[in-house]
């Protein structure tokens, strides 16, 4: 009975993180139109850091097309997660970002932040990392 009881429980784990009934996973044009909603007006249209509440903020917002050139030529998946979903804000100083709290809700999909293990994620997140990761200079 023990062991029907996990196995319900693991399977309503894994259903709870598949795609929507679609199939689609989300992408980074997914992610393009969250960025433009949330992130645009203090990291700029083009991810530089440049929007229009830049100027008015004590530390500038950071250049996001640059984070792969910051770590050795590599997108970090794990790092850039968890500075958007939250986790990781309190390495932010000044005011740092806004909770967005939109972004965690919804449907999970699997999130692999580079170590190979995926991880249940919310679709939103998942798809505004991918566009982070589609926007990066390579010098």
């Amino acid at each position: 009975m023990r062991a029907l009881a996990i196995m319900a429980l693991c399977a309503t784990a894994v259903a709870g993180c598949t795609p929507d009934p679609a199939g689609e996973m989300p992408g980074p044009q997914d992610g393009k139109a969250l960025f433009m909603e949330n992130c645009a007006i203090c990291h700029g249209e083009d991810a530089k850091g440049n929007g229009a509440y830049a100027r008015r903020m004590e530390k500038a917002p950071k250049d996001l097309t640059l984070l792969a050139l910051r770590h050795n030529g590599t997108f970090p998946r794990a790092k850039t997660m968890s500075i958007v979903d939250g986790y990781a804000r309190s390495d932010i100083d000044g005011p740092g970002m806004p909770e967005f709290g939109a972004l965690l809700e919804g449907d999970l999909v699997p999130f692999d932040s580079g170590d190979g293990r995926q991880t249940p994620t919310p679709r939103k997140l998942v798809a505004l990392v991918e566009y982070l990761e589609t926007v990066q200079q390579t010098r």
